[in-house]
């Protein structure tokens, strides 16, 4: 008779091994994995650092239904999620007063999660075909035959990071069992540009620290003039929120510029920002670089432009470019407490593949366990 599974878990990722590495029938359990090896995306997170957690964390850091993040989120705390690395080892150091990196690297973090799930058994290299129910019995059928389980766990993550082989197959498997997807996107990721702001590209390389403000909300952080368009933190922040449309910059955070206009120096010489990018945005907004207290009314309202710059990106860099896929199976249709269906019993989804996307800074990886941990309570 064909062995029927208590628990198989799609996905070897962050969520996966964290649901395998909490629950008490380990030997019951199969995870089924499409790569090569466990955890690779949890591995080139970060740079290879992986900002696993936050100090600071609560639902506005996220673009999700807020009852739903906020119960997963009272359930398992950041706090209780650093706190169970560090019980099992792990060196951490903080970044921005608040951002939680691996001190060693994603290594360490991976290989805690490979050593409590060590009595799991795995297949890799195992693509997903399709999942069916009969009964109370699940069957999946994989490139490497059909598996059985009484309980099943959809945590195939998105659509980003299409060089590790990220697919739809989880938004495929929720739809055939009648649920609900939110048109999935590229998220936390670089913009590129229509023509009217191709000198951009131009100062290529040049970082500043800048004011964004996105569909209602006000993000703060460093900007990268990239050769495909921009991108740095608050760049990736604001594509979590961008709907198409303009966004709008203030390149002089801190710069009033009515204090600016009774010095002698010339424009070039009192912007705190680098004389390429001064040039560029100059010859832009088609004033010359003379002295402030020559600037008439009008050179002075088009000056005030670099406070309110708006602009509509012409798109992004594409999944290939982001962190994450915002988007993903409806929320509505999930217990917040345990991650279940509430359509069909005994199946579950957990992290990206859901419509939960958090901020850069560890929001994400604080989901995916957090979202881990209260299946693993319910599963065990």
């Amino acid at each position: 008779m064909a062995k029927v599974y208590n628990n198989i878990i799609l996905g070897g990722g962050a969520s996966g091994l964290m649901l395998a590495a909490n629950l008490d029938k380990k030997k019951e359990t199969l995870i089924i994995e499409h790569n090569s090896k466990l955890g690779a995306k949890v591995l080139v997170s970060g740079g290879g650092r992986c900002n696993y957690t936050n100090r600071r964390v609560n639902s506005s850091n996220y673009l999700a239904k807020k009852d739903f993040i906020n119960s997963i989120l009272k359930s398992f705390s950041n706090r209780y999620i650093d706190n169970y690395f560090k019980r099992r080892g792990l060196d951490s150091v903080t970044k921005n007063s608040h951002e939680l990196f691996c001190k060693g690297g994603s290594k360490d973090l991976l290989d805690i999660l490979l050593k409590e799930t060590r009595d799991t058994e795995v297949k890799l290299n195992c693509k997903i075909l399709s999942v069916d129910k009969s009964k109370d019995i699940f069957f999946v059928k994989t490139s490497c035959g059909l598996y059985r389980a009484k309980n099943l766990v959809v945590a195939t993550g998105g659509l980003s990071f299409t060089k590790l082989g990220a697919s739809d197959i989880g938004y495929k498997i929720a739809k055939s069992f009648g649920h609900t997807i939110k048109t999935p996107s590229a998220a936390l990721v670089g913009f590129t540009l229509q023509p009217s702001e191709s000198f951009f590209k131009e100062l290529s390389g040049i970082s500043l620290d800048v004011v964004v403000k996105v569909e209602n909300r006000e993000l703060i952080g460093s900007l990268l003039f990239a050769h495909r368009g921009v991108t740095g933190p608050v760049i990736l922040n604001s594509s979590l929120y961008w709907q198409k449309g303009h966004l709008e910059i203030d390149f002089l955070p801190d710069i009033n510029i009515e204090t600016l206009l009774n010095s002698g120096k010339s424009i070039s010489n009192l912007l705190p920002i680098p004389k390429r990018a001064t040039k560029a945005f100059l010859d832009k907004l088609n004033l010359k670089d003379k002295s402030a207290k020559l600037l008439t009314k009008s050179d002075i309202s088009r000056l005030k432009e670099l406070k309110k710059y708006k602009f509509a990106p012409a798109g992004t860099f594409g999944y290939s470019k982001a962190e994450v896929t915002k988007g993903g199976i409806d929320v509505d249709e999930i217990e917040a407490l345990t991650l279940e269906s509430k359509k069909v019993k005994n199946l579950y989804f957990l992290g990206e593949v859901l419509d939960v996307t958090g901020e850069l800074g560890g929001y994400n990886f604080t989901f995916a366990f957090a979202s881990a941990l209260c299946c693993a309570k319910e599963l065990n």
